[in-house]
């Protein structure tokens, strides 16, 4: 291992670190024994390396496929076409073996051939389809998507740069439930999806995401290869993943488009019950007040019945699939049945969900109503239905099946892997792993396989540690003195703190926002105020203003969550990470909320398990921004003054890095100033030179 590793760092060239050399060792250790390990490893550490090189090697010395699970298309992207293209070169001699990879992902995400030659069925896609302009966007969309399949070799929707919206993309895809299968396709054997399947199945190593990690999990078919260890990279995210993919959704337009699907493959009057049945939806979802379900109104429940009977009856109407249909046929038929099916899933789901008594409920049913813009609705009233946990979902499919080593630069929340691994459904630490997870509150939720034995689930967990020194290149900087965040947005004193901040630092700043409204709000406040360029999300692509940012050492970018995890700006650029307030989950926030109330419900704290996790983790990720590269110096400004004086501010404080620690303005607006100072004799060094 200690040859392998030395050769794949040499060949990415980079430098080995102690973390990076211990990460690898118990990486090793788990898949050697079938212990799940989840390994922390700061930014730098060279975690890629460390679990990507003893994977290499079982599947290589075994014959058989691991698969690498990320978060994000930038990491994939990463390991793809960067980090195991260049161990295939280094590793491939020392292991006697020419080393395969391939990337998968699910089939909605390459192009389908068949139906670039047929079209997609008639779809309703509520006001904006009578909109001219918007008409006119999606034609030049979908005639470049036709050209572009003219020439792909993938049909990977990540290589259309630039990309076009899901509208578009609609038309040239399908999902499983549509596809025809390549023995009946007309273009099975050219089939994008399928080619992708067929290089996994040869790989050592499967580069692949969440979502379909989750996919694999959830439906009754296979998705990724045979496999007997999988590594979670960005683990973080691995609940918010699987539970936005056991999300089911339901509004009137959606039951509309179902109708329509099937009305010519049956007769008239049981496709015209189903469109009855739409109606009465969407008039009901209309007067209905949006936020969680904890009852179930009678009159929503007739109506959910009603959906869920004219489905079943659409189904049985369509009959079985008759192998020698034609095969324009045969996908109308597949895509109207694939409508029906998940229709009549989720009312069955949304009825059972309010069956069991609060305490024991395993999803949580809520009602958005639309979003208006500009006078006019961008999406009609809908109901979701979400599990409360997906714990018991990931012990069944995940642990209790393959050996899993979850990792990322943030795993351990208050100094401690419990919090995450509770979400995961895996058993405290301190019994040995021996203790059944599901008695774990966050990981309540419906398990995938009955089993009359559980299966012991084992773990351990690996601080690899950072090569950053936090106390010497950073402070963490809390505006004790500033009032509590109110509900009505950003109080003047805030405007006039990150005001002065700013200015301390001579630009290079990276505010990150509770919410969108509110980076809008500092934004437009402080534009005209600041005396260095200022650049908010939303006003161009965020990987342009990412870049334009980076490049200009005075330019200052204001952003929402989605920026926590996507800017990586190492240098001058960024030397404070401001962020507003502690970024719980919004009160009413319907999942949130429930799976609080489901740990309360068995003595536990749903505010900490739930609400303070939470934020633990966005503050992590955020802090996380500051210190890219060895020679990062900074401050992280949390602007929100009860991570100082609240009873859960130790919690929070010990989930992020080890930075020195000052409440006093002048103190760090004295530190901005040196770095700004130190900053500029550099850049004009080095353009002297």
């Amino acid at each position: 291992m200690a040859t392998l590793l030395a050769a794949a760092v040499a060949s990415v060239g980079g430098a080995e670190r102690l973390g990076q050399v211990e990460m690898a060792r118990a990486v090793e250790k788990a898949i050697e024994s079938g212990e799940h390990l989840a390994a922390q490893a700061g930014t730098g550490t060279g975690k890629s390396l460390a679990y990507l090189v003893p994977a290499i090697r079982h599947a290589v010395e075994k014959q058989t496929t691991v698969v690498v699970s990320t978060a994000t298309i930038a990491l994939q992207r990463q390991l793809v076409d960067r980090d195991l293209p260049r161990l295939a070169e280094a590793l491939g001699p020392l292991l006697g073996t020419e080393l395969k990879f391939a990337i998968l992902k699910g089939r909605r995400n390459y192009l389908c051939l068949h139906r670039v030659q047929t079209g997609a069925p008639e779809e309703e896609d509520g006001p904006g389809l009578f909109d001219p302009q918007q008409l006119s966007t999606l034609g030049r969309q979908v005639k470049r998507l036709n050209e572009w399949a003219e020439e792909t070799r993938t049909g990977d929707r990540d290589e259309l740069v630039p990309g076009v919206n899901e509208q578009a993309w609609r038309q040239v895809a399908v999902t499983a439930q549509e596809c025809l299968g390549a023995q009946r396709c007309p273009q099975g054997t050219e089939c994008f999806a399928e080619l992708a399947r067929a290089e996994a199945g040869e790989a050592h190593i499967v580069v692949t995401n969440h979502a379909l990690l989750a996919i694999d999990a959830l439906e009754e078919f296979q998705v990724l290869p045979e496999h007997d260890v999988v590594i979670v990279d960005e683990a973080h995210e691995l609940v918010d993943r699987v539970t936005s993919v056991a999300t089911g959704d339901l509004s009137a337009a959606g039951v509309e488009t179902a109708a329509r699907r099937c009305g010519r493959l049956m007769e008239e009057a049981v496709a015209d019950r189903l469109k009855e049945s739409a109606e009465g939806l969407g008039v009901l979802l209309e007067d209905l007040p949006q936020g969680r379900m904890d009852v179930l109104p009678s009159a929503l429940g007739n109506t959910l019945a009603a959906v869920r009977d004219a489905a079943h009856a659409c189904v049985t109407a369509i009959g079985p699939e008759k192998k020698d249909s034609d095969p324009g046929d045969m996908a109308a038929r597949k895509a109207a049945r694939s409508s029906l099916e998940e229709l009549h899933e989720t009312t069955v789901r949304m009825l059972e969900a309010f069956q069991p008594e609060m305490a024991q409920r395993f999803d949580v049913v809520w009602l958005e109503q639309p979003f208006v813009q500009d006078g006019r609705p961008k999406r009609p009233p809908t109901l979701h239905v979400a599990p409360i946990g997906v714990g018991a979902l990931l012990r069944s499919t995940l642990f209790e099946r393959r050996t899993a080593i979850l990792t990322s630069a943030t795993l351990t929340l208050g100094g401690s892997f419990e919090p995450l691994a509770r979400q995961w459904g895996l058993p405290p630490l301190d019994e040995g792993g021996s203790r059944d997870a599901k008695t774990a509150a966050e990981g309540l939720g419906r398990t995938a396989t009955q089993k009359g034995e559980e299966t012991q689930v084992v773990w351990s967990g690996l601080d690899a540690g950072s090569p950053f020194d936090h106390p010497k290149a950073g402070i963490l900087y809390v505006a004790r003195h500033l009032p509590q965040p109110g509900r009505d947005g950003l109080a003047d004193a805030y405007l006039t703190e990150i005001t002065e901040l700013i200015e301390a630092a001579g630009g290079r700043t990276l505010g990150l926002f509770s919410s969108m409204r509110a980076a809008r709000r500092a934004a437009d406040e402080l534009k005209d105020h600041l005396s260095h360029p200022l650049l908010c999300q939303g006003e161009d692509s965020t990987s342009l203003l990412v870049k334009q940012f980076a490049e200009d050492e005075r330019t200052c970018l204001f952003g929402t969550l989605s920026l926590w995890q996507g800017v990586d700006v190492p240098g001058p650029s960024l030397q404070l990470v401001i962020m507003d307030r502690i970024p719980f989950p919004r009160p009413d926030d319907p999942v949130s909320s429930a799976r609080s109330r489901a740990v309360a419900a068995r003595g536990g704290n749903g505010f900490m398990s739930v609400a303070a996790t939470h934020a633990a983790l966005l503050l992590a990720q955020g802090a996380g921004r500051l210190l890219r590269s060895m020679d990062d110096r900074g401050v992280v400004a949390v602007l929100d003054p009860r991570l100082a004086t609240a009873r859960y501010g130790g919690f929070l404080k010990n989930s992020l890095p080890p930075f020195w620690a000052t409440t006093d303005p002048g103190v760090v607006r004295g530190a901005l100033r040196r770095l700004d100072s130190a900053a500029s004799e550099a850049t004009a060094s080095e353009e002297a030179t």
